[in-house]
C-alpha cells in the first residue's frame, strides 16, 4: 500500500494493546535523553498518524502528561508497557517504540542520539524531524 514501505505490527506486553504501522524495514530510531525517555528507555522512531493503525485497546489505553503536555505519553492500563506514544516534537504523527513491533519485518535498526535535556534547541537545529511525521 506505501510504496518502500513494509506493513509492521505490534503492541503492549499483555496483548490487550495491538496496532499496524508502515514504515520501512530499515528504521531510524530516536534515542532521547530527556527526563521522560530517560526513565522509560524510550527509544523510537516516527511516523504520520495516516501510516498508524490502532487495531485493538483504545480502551485499555492511558495518557500521562506534563510540562508542555504536547507529548502524549500512551500506555496500556494492565501491563504498563509505551508501544507509541504522540511525540512532543511530531504531534501529528505517532513515536513507535521498535521493540514492541512483532518479529520478522524489521532488517536494520540505526539509532541516533538527540539531546531532550536541551529539546528545544536539539529539535530546532535538527534538519528533518518535524518532516518525519509529514505524509
Amino acid at each position: 500500500e506505501y510504496r518502500g514501505m513494509v506493513k509492521h505490527t505490534g503492541g503492549c506486553h499483555c496483548g490487550a494493546v495491538r496496532f499496524e504501522v508502515w514504515a520501512s524495514a530499515d528504521l531510524h530510531v530516536f534515542n532521547c535523553n530527556c527526563s521522560i525517555c530517560t526513565k522509560k528507555q524510550n527509544r523510537h522512531f516516527i511516523v504520520p498518524a495516516s501510516r498508524f493503525k490502532l487495531l485493538k485497546g483504545a480502551d485499555n489505553l492511558t495518557t500521562y502528561t506534563f510540562n508542555t503536555h504536547r507529548a502524549q505519553h500512551t500506555f496500556c492500563k494492565t501491563c504498563g508497557v509505551q508501544s507509541f506514544y504522540t511525540p512532543r516534537s511530531n504531534p501529528d504523527g505517532y513515536g513507535i517504540a521498535p521493540h514492541c513491533l512483532d518479529d520478522g519485518t524489521v532488517q536494520t535498526i540505526i539509532t541516533e542520539d538527540i539531546n531532550g535535556k536541551e529539546w528545544e534547541k536539539a529539535v530546532k537545529e535538527h534538519k528533518t524531524i518535524r518532516d518525519m511525521s509529514k505524509p
